[in-house]
């Protein structure tokens, strides 16, 4: 990730470890101890397996005797507290961007959102590439002053493009996958090579409508809403935990393209809400589900 450099010392801390009685007294504790002030809290305790989340923003004031804390420290100094609850746990300063790589093929309305919000600083992220299996935005991301990798994908060369793609991964030093409309199915062992890292949008409001043309098997069964997922790419096609979910209200005299248009707009939305989560440090794997700490 690139860390964009803050004068307020803003940090975020993610965790979460077996609930137990403690938890936010220690953490809080702990940042009182670092003289930082708690800009934002947010937690969550799941009852059903005893699990606790949680996600802070603070910040470094300075009112400690050794002067403001730093990334360094606050990590050196919370591992004793992190090794007491057993918590799995992320520090990172506020204003970390998240170095993406979007996939696409043919349909270009997520890709053209993301680039957008990236331009104009509405998402927290880094585009350090798109990939696709088709030449045709090479304009568009390149005008963005964004590098295009043209990887043709068949039945024969399924594996030396995913093998490209991890390359291109490792070569830029990506933290995010994102799949924006991108219409082929990942191997096994590339969704698990890209487990918790890869986000996936699905042209519909899963678990309905699986597979190919979604909308159009909507309207074959008279829907009253359609919807998009944006969800956690695994081996299960369009079935990794769920982020992100937009519905539109229809009726009965939207057509099979009435419908299409409309779904652009919930994929888009729903996709970018997914990003922000993740990048933002606010979505825990929890299973087969997750829990978002919004």
């Amino acid at each position: 990730m690139n860390t964009v450099t803050s004068t307020a010392a803003d940090y975020v801390l993610t965790l979460d470890c077996p609930e137990t009685r403690g938890i936010v007294h220690a953490v809080s504790g702990f940042l009182l101890e670092q003289g930082c002030d708690i800009l934002e809290s947010k937690q969550f305790d799941s009852q059903d397996d005893r699990h606790f989340f949680m996600r802070l923003h603070f910040a470094a004031t300075g009112d400690s005797p050794g002067g403001p804390a730093t990334l360094d420290t606050l990590r050196e100094a919370f591992g004793p507290v992190a090794e007491k609850f057993g918590m799995q746990w992320h520090l990172r300063a506020e204003g970390t961007k998240c170095r993406v790589l979007v996939m696409v093929s043919k349909f270009e309305h997520c890709l053209n959102d993301l680039l957008f919000r990236a331009r104009i600083g509405e998402l927290p992220i880094d585009i350090v590439g798109v990939v696709s299996n088709h030449p045709d935005h090479r304009g568009i991301v390149e005008w963005h002053g964004i590098p295009f990798f043209h990887v043709p994908v068949t039945a024969a060369t399924k594996p030396e493009a995913e093998g490209r793609l991890l390359e291109l991964i490792g070569e830029l030093d990506v933290d995010l996958v994102v799949l924006a409309r991108y219409m082929q199915v990942l191997s096994d062992d590339l969704t698990r090579k890209l487990d918790g890292r890869a986000i996936n949008i699905h042209h519909s409001f899963l678990p309905s409508f699986k597979g190919a043309k979604p909308y159009h098997q909507a309207y074959a069964r008279g829907v009253k809403t359609v919807g998009a997922t944006a969800h956690y790419v695994n081996a299960e096609l369009d079935e990794g935990p769920i982020i992100s979910q937009q519905v539109v209200e229809v009726d009965h005299t939207y057509t099979a393209d009435d419908l299409v248009a409309a779904g652009r707009d919930t994929e888009r939305k729903a996709l970018s809400n997914a990003v922000r989560w993740h990048c933002e440090g606010r979505v825990f794997l929890q299973g087969n589900r997750t829990v978002v700490l919004k």
